[in-house]
């Protein structure tokens, strides 16, 4: 999931509240979080 905290994108676990990365644009995190579900299917 991404949430915006403060003026950062930041890309967070669903299930456990890890965070994968803070981005300055919402396209960054999207690209970011398509990689992480990639990897766990």
């Amino acid at each position: 999931m991404i949430r915006k905290i403060k003026s950062k994108y930041v890309v967070l676990s669903e299930t456990t509240g890890r965070q994968f990365g803070a981005y300055n644009t919402l396209s960054e995190a999207k690209k970011r979080l398509a990689q992480i579900e990639f990897l766990n299917i």
